[in-house]
């Protein structure tokens, strides 16, 4: 569904982003993982098609369309959305026009948003005066409603009680179970969400580059015990012991 080729990216002539060559597979759930202010962000911004994330090298192909060139809304009609991690307070919008806008029909607004726990939100300003929780659930409805092919999470679980975080994992997996032919992109740092999506790969993003592709929770195990320079220096592979100096 998605192929990323050779991505190299900057924003405000920094490179953010070198040499990223990646696959998913429709229905396949992938998981990023990375400190902060390694790229995985800006992967997501990138496909998502925002103008500060300048693609200098590589392509984007969506269903075997390249989309470099694409405007965000272009490719939201794709089938490309994005929940993001902070996403703006827009002021004069309510939650249920921005819902209204995206409805395909078939979408019982009042009854998904009390699901959510949102329905005092809907005539609210979006995002106005929202805790960290009720945001990433706004987000969250957002993607119901759309239902893209394309599903990407930038930490769904940051910013949430642990209450919040089943409500959270179990809406993201409507969303995916709502067509098993989409596939996701999910950014954790805890990896809390894997108690609700199980992804079925993962890899390690340091410093702009892809790291360790393979299975997600033994990457997750690898990242807790050694930290990311394991990732980084040896792929996964147990780092060779420096020779003890000889004795006098």
């Amino acid at each position: 569904m998605l192929k990323i080729e050779n991505l190299t990216v900057k924003i405000s002539g920094k490179e953010v982003l070198t040499e990223v060559t990646l696959e998913v597979k429709k229905g396949q759930r992938m998981a990023f993982l990375g400190p902060n202010g390694s790229g995985k962000t800006s992967l997501l911004m990138a496909v998502m098609g925002f103008s500060d994330y300048e693609v200098t090298q590589g392509n984007i192909i969506f269903n075997g369309r390249r989309i470099n060139g694409l405007s965000i809304d272009q490719r939201a009609r794709l089938g490309i959305g994005v929940m993001f991690q902070r996403p703006p307070t827009v002021r004069g919008v309510k939650l249920r026009q921005m819902i209204g806008l995206a409805h395909k029909g078939g979408f019982d607004t009042e009854k998904e948003a009390a699901g959510l726990g949102l329905r005092e939100f809907l005539d609210r300003d979006m995002n106005a005066g929202f805790s960290g929780g009720e945001i990433k659930r706004s987000e969250l409805l957002q993607l119901l409603v759309s239902s893209p092919q394309m599903c990407m999470f930038d930490e769904p679980e940051s910013g949430v009680d642990l209450e919040n975080i089943a409500l959270v994992g179990k809406a993201i997996n409507r969303i995916l179970d709502k067509n098993r032919n989409n596939a996701a992109l999910i950014i954790t740092h805890t990896g809390y969400i894997f108690d609700y999506v199980k992804p079925d790969a993962g890899c390690v993003i340091v410093g702009g580059r892809l790291h360790c592709l393979g299975d997600p929770m033994k990457i997750l195990e690898t990242v807790k015990k050694h930290g990311y320079e394991w990732c980084i220096t040896c792929e996964g592979k147990k780092p060779k012991k420096k020779s003890p100096r000889p004795k006098r």
